[in-house]
């Protein structure tokens, strides 16, 4: 399992993701939603409540984050007990979030994953546990 860092995310979200596991990324505008995917090993925690995601693409979510910055994340991983012991579990977090090509984050990040073109930075403001 990762290693716990010293910020206000959720000892279970730390759990969670330390496996493979699909995220769903939302973004939207007035012209409707975009949803794009990732994976849960490639999110990177900081100690400040912020998360570091790969962008090799995510044209269309970088569009939609020019406009609106607002974005919700779901992330799950059935290895993590749930609710009332149930097996498996999951999130629901919101923030905002922003891509960025430069600076320390951004170079920390190309050397972990060497095909991404941007990093998308999002600023948690909560973590929900759903299962």
């Amino acid at each position: 399992m990762r290693e716990r860092k010293k910020n206000m995310l959720p000892e279970k979200l730390h759990d969670v993701l330390s496996y493979e596991g699909v995220v769903s990324l939302t973004t939207w505008t007035p012209e409707g939603p975009h949803v794009n995917n990732t994976w849960n090993t490639y999110i990177v925690e900081k100690d400040d409540d912020r998360l570091l995601i790969p962008a090799a693409g995510m044209n269309s979510t970088e569009t939609d984050l020019n406009v609106n910055n607002r974005i919700i994340l779901t992330v799950g991983a059935r290895e993590v007990e749930g609710f009332n012991g149930y097996q498996g579990t999951g999130f629901r977090i919101t923030g905002t979030a922003k891509l960025i090509d430069e600076g320390e984050d951004y170079e920390m990040m190309k050397k972990q994953f060497s095909f991404l073109r941007k990093v998308l930075e999002i600023k948690v403001e909560e973590a929900k546990q759903l299962l």
